[in-house]
């Protein structure tokens, strides 16, 4: 599993926090050193690699469509 985009932020280009966020029992987010980019929920039958791909693809989409997921705050 390759998760290039993950990888990048945690190198020191930014932020990656997972776990409990407010109610959200189990929540994945990214941030790079301006902006969050992805909010992402993790569903109950989701798996924690599962969640990981889908957060990798969230930060991509967001580099390189500037379109940016929030499951969080709608």
């Amino acid at each position: 599993m390759k998760l290039k985009n993950l990888e990048f932020l945690i190198d020191g280009h930014g932020d990656v926090t997972l776990g409990r966020v407010g109610p959200v029992r189990c929540a994945a987010i990214a941030c790079d050193e301006d902006q969050q980019l992805a909010a992402l929920v993790r569903d109950k039958r989701e798996s924690f690699e599962a969640l990981l791909v889908r957060l990798d693809a969230a930060i991509g989409k967001a580099w390189e469509d500037e379109v940016r997921i929030d499951e969080i705050n709608g």
